[in-house]
């Protein structure tokens, strides 16, 4: 391997996209999206990669590297060639969907371009028709890239290039066996780009195995945000961003405001909507002319304006006293992106708030950000309905006051006292009236409940990304577990609607519980919360899953591999209910009552007359759509 570069020696020289001979389609969509100038990540893989070396990066999720790998390799690819030409290896599904997702969104401009995510779980007739289309990039889970591969369905024969996104991820998952099946089906010549957060010696053996002479580069990320600045971020849930932004834009005493947004036609949709609701809101990107720029940022400073909606371009280098508190309405492309942010507020020794909005695909993020800043952010509670209508009375009462107090009223009191006299209506149902009248089609009050979730429930929505919630059962399991003997000699009962299978791997194997959740969620496609006790003994397993599983799953999980290990899954006798056991409905003929996938708590179907056997396996596999109907 050739020398360490880190990200120290490069941050002092000012780098741009337009430097990095980049296509020009690409840097159109970048100035769309916001992207000012590379992170450090960026600024040293993309030259490498353009040029076809090898690379290997240490960063941290949150650092701009999936831009790093994309763009570069997006930009070398040749459209007309149908085949694939590059594979994206990813750990988990959500991950190679946000990744497919990213190359989709860089290549807007570039006519022709077809990406393909494929993983488990979903069927595999798409994904053979797209590949027999034609697909420039495939982003995939290991699993199920292998299986392609065996099919025939996916030929590697053309391929340039391949990623191994969080090389690390995938070793704690058990991946890492299949992942080298893969590299082996690779033509020689190929362009390999591994990134990781850690370097464990199986990925540096890999390394050494199979990239050419690579070009390591590590990424030291900053950690430079004011004591001053209070950290919050709310979980976006429930309530839509642009009312929860209202709540808190009544709750909070601030006094001035730049909201960030990812894309220009966002800050201008933003500030209206925000004026629309009485704030004295203006936008800021790099599409409007520099005298308006400087005109919006002088009314900010003197107080024509509260609220800017900015992109992190626009707001490069702005320094206002006033600003008090700053949203990231968006989450941020990358950490020094968010500690660039904040930095607006809590300047020169100040105080300042930041609040960020984080949706539960995108926690990934705020740990990174957490673990960039070395700071916990600390979750806030969006302002209740009463406090809100007592904010918004107090408010109308003061607009009484201080009219009373500084305009002449002598014309508006003649007429209420005539009108009072014409009509004979007391003059208080008349200011109520005026009151109305004034108040409009908005209403004074507001009458819905904001959803207060625990953190609990918050995690629970974010099930579908398999290394969290994995990584968390791992580390539960581990703090709970009881003696090894005390494990085996314990009878566990099985919980109703769940079935118990073995498993072929244990202790001897140094498996844990998130190893095991995170094979079978991701090749059965099954949300953790469905996937019920895990038992590890020395030599294997048991685990508990849904009653009436399709013969197709269990054969594709007999031949996943966890640990170094074959599932080989298979029903356990011991933890099997006795059909005398199981509950059933006196409604119900004594035929139907267990008819495989009748009334399943995740595959719930009915098989209607006549269907044909293609039709039920699709409907077998379909289960991420029966599981939300559920």
């Amino acid at each position: 391997m050739s020398k360490d570069t880190s990200a120290d020696k490069s941050t002092g020289v000012e780098i741009k996209f337009s430097d990095l001979a980049l296509d020009k389609a690409l840097l159109k969509i970048l100035d769309e999206v916001g992207y000012e100038k590379p992170s450090p990540i960026q600024a040293q893989t993309i030259p490498l990669l353009l040029e076809g070396r090898d690379i290997i990066g240490q960063a941290q999720t949150g650092t701009g590297k999936t831009a790093a790998f994309a763009l570069p390799l997006i930009n070398n690819l040749d459209l007309k060639q149908k085949d694939p030409q590059l594979l994206v290896l990813a750990p988990t599904r959500e991950l190679a969907i946000q990744v497919a997702e990213a190359f989709q969104k860089y290549a807007t401009y570039m006519k022709g371009f077809h990406v393909l995510p494929v993983y488990g779980g979903a069927d595999y007739s798409g994904q053979i028709r797209a590949l027999k289309r034609g697909v420039h990039v495939v982003v995939g889970t290991p699993g199920r890239v292998m299986d392609h591969i065996r099919k025939g369905t996916l030929k590697l024969g053309n391929l340039k290039a391949l990623v191994l996104d969080e090389a690390d991820e995938m070793l704690r998952m058990g991946f890492i066996d299949d992942v080298e099946w893969i590299l082996e089906q690779t033509p020689d010549d190929r362009q390999i780009a591994l990134f990781s957060a850690t370097m464990p010696t199986q990925i540096r053996r890999i390394a050494t195995k199979y990239l050419n002479e690579p070009e390591q580069i590590t990424i030291k990320v900053k950690t430079a945000t004011a004591e001053t600045i209070r950290q919050r971020f709310w979980p976006v849930s429930g309530l839509h961003k642009l009312d929860a932004l209202t709540r808190i834009l009544e709750a909070e005493e601030f006094d001035g405001m730049i909201i960030f947004v990812r894309t220009k036609n966002s800050t201008v949709e933003l500030a209206d909507k925000l004026a629309a609701r009485g704030y004295a809101a203006a936008a800021l990107n790099g599409d409007i002319a520099q005298n308006q720029r400087e005109r919006t940022i002088k009314n900010l400073k003197s107080g024509k304006v509260d609220i800017i909606v900015a992109t992190d371009v626009a707001a490069r280098g702005l320094d206002v006293e006033r600003i008090s508190h700053v949203v990231n309405y968006d989450v941020p492309h990358d950490t020094e992106s968010y500690i660039h942010r904040i930095g607006r507020t809590g300047r020169a020794g100040r105080e300042g708030d930041a609040i960020l909005f984080v949706a539960p695909r995108e926690k990934r993020m705020l740990n990174s950000i957490e673990r960039a800043t070395r700071k916990s952010i600390e979750r806030m509670e969006l302002p209740s309905t009463e406090v809100i209508n007592d904010k918004r009375i107090d408010k109308f009462k003061q607009r009484i006051t201080d009219t009373l107090a500084n305009e002449d009223l002598a014309l508006f009191s003649q007429l209420v006292e005539q009108y009072e006299q014409e009509h004979n209506v007391p003059s208080i149902e008349i200011a109520a009236a005026l009151a109305q009248l004034l108040q409009g089609d908005i209403p004074l009050l507001l009458q819905n409940k904001p959803q207060r979730k625990s953190r609990d429930d918050w995690d629970r929505e974010d099930r579908g990304r398999r290394d969290r919630p994995a990584r968390d059962r791992s580390e539960r399991s581990e703090r709970e577990r009881p003696p090894r003997r005390e494990r085996q000699q314990r009878d566990t009962a099985l919980d109703e609607g769940l079935d118990r299978y073995r498993i072929e791997v244990g202790h001897d194997h140094q498996v844990k519980p998130g190893n095991i959740v995170g094979a079978i969620a991701n090749e059965a496609d099954i949300e953790s919360k469905y996937i019920g006790r895990i038992s590890i003994y020395d030599d294997h397993s048991t685990v508990d899953l849904p009653e009436g599983m399709p013969k197709e799953l269990l054969y594709t999980l007999k031949k996943v591999w966890v640990s170094g290990q074959q599932l080989k899954i298979s029903l356990d006798d011991k933890g099997k209910k006795s059909k005398s056991e199981k509950p059933q409905s006196s409604d119900e003929s004594s035929s139907d009552k267990r008819k495989p996938g009748k009334h399943h708590p995740v595959i719930s179907r009915d098989k209607k007359k006549g269907q044909s056997s293609s039709d039920d396996k699709k409907g077998k596999l379909s289960l991420k759509k029966r599981v939300r109907k559920k």
